[in-house]
């Protein structure tokens, strides 16, 4: 049987833990950043965990 295949697309923007989980970033941090506090700014850098019925979805995406 050969390999699966990954989307792509959804292996550009997210991507699997070592535990599993499937990580991606957040968006509305690229400019006009005068205008955002800096603690907005912080939580928008760090990666959010997808859950929920997404989470599969994806899991079928990015198969390992």
């Amino acid at each position: 049987m050969p390999k699966m295949k990954s989307h792509r697309g959804a292996a550009k923007r997210m991507k699997r833990t070592g535990s599993g989980k499937i990580m991606r970033h957040k968006a509305f941090n690229r400019h006009i950043l005068t205008s955002k506090g800096p603690k907005r700014k912080r939580s928008l850098g760090r990666p959010v965990e997808i859950t929920g019925t997404v989470a599969k979805t994806l899991s079928q995406m990015l198969p390992k």
